[in-house]
């Protein structure tokens, strides 16, 4: 997190110039084994998942979809790359993941295998994370009370999922990604209504 422009006029910024690009990966697949696959997709996306930032020159960004794509593909890539037995869903959900992650492309949730509902889940959680630090970073110095209070409650949950290491139904974990956006869209334009819909999708998270 820095600040840019100079005197008065300097800006709260965390967003890098970082991009993802997984061409490379994606030519090996048929060349490395999946584990060798997996590996080397963790590594395409670490740097670009712990590099990025939501405020750029002091305007607060939405949380996109290709930084949720990269956050998956990371987790989903480092949870099998350890595993001793992949099944062919697994597999494909790989494959899926990289095929489009750099284009902000994700599974719909029907899509997700059930075994790795707890991979979307902690990945949703650490992404909602690292776009709630952000919107914090941002309120600190546009102070909006009701905002505060619905970061806060999104803040339990975050903990909560991650706590238990993701393992919630897919449908709560788009929540959470929808829920986030929404206060992001009132801090950012001051939707009155994003702010009332992300207060009620809260409640169906309690």
């Amino acid at each position: 997190m820095r600040s840019v422009g100079v005197d008065d006029e300097r800006k709260l910024h965390t967003a890098s110039a970082a991009t993802l690009d997984l061409s490379p990966v994606r030519n090996a697949v048929d060349d490395v084994s999946l584990r060798e696959l997996a590996e080397r997709a963790v590594e395409a996306t670490r740097g670009f998942t712990r590099s990025y930032g939501f405020v750029e020159g002091g305007r607060l960004r939405s949380l996109d979809d290709t930084f949720l794509a990269a956050m998956e593909l990371r987790t989903v890539a480092d949870a099998l790359g350890r595993s001793m037995d992949v099944g062919d869903d697994e597999e494909l959900y790989l494959l899926s993941l990289l095929r489009g992650a750099d284009d902000g492309e994700r599974p719909a949730p029907e899509e997700v295998p059930e075994s790795q509902r707890d991979s979307r889940g902690l990945a949703y959680a650490n992404a909602v994370e690292a776009y709630r630090s952000d919107v914090r970073a941002y309120l600190d110095e546009h102070p909006d009370p009701d905002a505060s209070e619905h970061l806060g409650r999104l803040d339990g949950h975050i903990r909560r999922i991650r706590a238990i290491q993701g393992d919630v139904p897919v449908d709560e974990s788009e929540s959470l990604v929808k829920t986030a956006r929404e206060i992001g869209r009132y801090v950012a334009e001051g939707d009155e209504t994003a702010l009332a819909t992300a207060a009620s999708r809260l409640d169906g998270l309690d």
